[in-house]
């Protein structure tokens, strides 16, 4: 009996391996979640209130009137740069559920193609769908556009890495002129082949992305939005950095909160984030070891999110993708300090905003404290040391 015991553990372990790696049934997960996230939230009324400011923007665009005021249809304002309301115009024409769906629908293949484009073995590239599954649907509740900004990092990164320099500008100016973080594509920049080319592409697609709305809307009204943009982003950097804000999930939100001071500045933080950031720079030899290069990427997508203290907890489906793709280029055996910390992302991270912790327990300390960065922190610290210390394998062209 325990060997038929022992045997059919061993075949159910067998079975829920094979079921975890096929892709067929990864996809369907992807495709799952954004119809579970869509349905909840439109019949939970005003969950849904990022979609309505969304959607809203191309009918302001339309009607000429300001795509950042404060309007009756939805709470809110909108951030997002006047490209935006040519992306949702597809969607908006839709009715509302329907739109919403294909929205979170949209958002949720992009990010599964994109990491599908990573240059890993399949069994890591499957981890790394899993791993970050569960803040991908908080990010799908939330409505929000990260796991495309997610997507488009991650696709930059990797056509810089196949030398397709003209689409990976595409994608960086792109995202640049949705939400501004797709500019940390740039941090690719010393892995480009072609320099000039690829400065001249950049160039190129900023002018096409900057002037492609006023082909739509006029060139007066476009540029009054650009304008207006840059007031509501300044605007909102002030608002966010307070102690009751539910954004400002990053280090200085960390330190503003904990020591009960709002006017702290994000400088001091920003000048030694940037140089930690740029230091592996220097280690132009390592710049041909992919795990060297996959770790920046994944220190870019931590980076972003925990020193911008616009970041929200839908945010960090952009840097937990940045945690996955740091655990998984570990070398085995794994170090314990590795587990640890992935471990208290898993915990603190992902699952900091479920119902795995009290309501009390996540309004008085989670949240109160800006805690779901903090995992991040330490992870992006650990990173930085070991791209600054380690020696990577330069002869591997393929992560095993």
């Amino acid at each position: 009996m325990p060997l038929l015991t022992t045997q059919m553990k061993s075949s159910l372990a067998a079975t829920l391996t094979k079921l975890f790696n096929n892709r067929l049934f990864i996809l369907s997960i992807f495709i799952l979640l954004p119809a579970i996230t869509s349905y909840r939230q439109y019949h939970s009324g005003t969950s849904h209130n990022n979609y309505l400011i969304f959607i809203y923007t191309y009918f302001h665009a339309n009607d000429h009137v300001s795509l950042f005021g404060r309007y009756p249809e939805y709470a809110d304002m909108n951030h997002y740069g006047p490209l935006f309301s040519l992306i949702i115009a597809p969607f908006a024409q839709l009715p509302e559920f329907l739109g919403m769906f294909f929205w979170e629908l949209a958002n949720s293949l992009f990010l599964y193609y994109a990491i599908k484009t990573l240059p890993l073995k399949e069994a890591k590239v499957n981890a790394v769908y899993w791993i970050i599954a569960h803040e991908l649907l908080t990010a799908l509740f939330a409505c929000q556009i990260n796991p495309s900004i997610t997507a488009i990092i991650v696709l930059s990164y990797t056509l810089v890495d196949k030398k397709q320099n003209f689409w990976a500008a595409c994608l960086i100016l792109l995202g640049t002129f949705i939400k501004l973080y797709g500019i940390v594509g740039l941090a690719f920049f010393f892995f480009v082949k072609e320099k000039p080319k690829f400065i001249a592409y950049c160039i190129f697609w900023a002018i096409v992305f900057f002037g492609l709305p006023m082909l739509f809307y006029g060139h007066e009204y476009i540029l009054l939005q650009y304008k207006e943009w840059y007031l509501s982003l300044s605007a909102k950097q002030l608002e966010n950095a307070t102690l009751v804000s539910w954004q400002d999930i990053s280090l200085m939100g960390i330190v503003r909160r904990v020591t009960g001071n709002p006017d702290l500045s994000n400088l001091p933080f920003l000048i030694t984030g940037i140089i930690l950031f740029c230091l592996p720079y220097l280690r132009i030899k390592q710049y041909q070891s992919p795990a060297f290069r996959l770790m920046y990427l994944a220190s870019t997508l931590i980076f972003t999110v925990i020193f911008s203290n616009s970041s929200e907890s839908p945010t960090y489906i952009i840097a937990f993708t940045g945690v996955a793709i740091w655990f998984i280029l570990q070398e085995k055996p794994i170090q314990p300090i590795v587990i640890a910390l992935f471990i208290f992302a898993i915990l603190l991270t992902s699952l900091g905003s479920s119902d795995l912790y009290t309501r009390s327990f996540r309004d008085n300390y989670i949240i109160r404290y800006s805690l779901k960065a903090l995992p991040c922190v330490f992870i992006w610290l650990y990173m930085t040391y070991q791209m600054i210390f380690k020696q990577f394998d330069l002869k591997t062209t393929t992560i095993q």
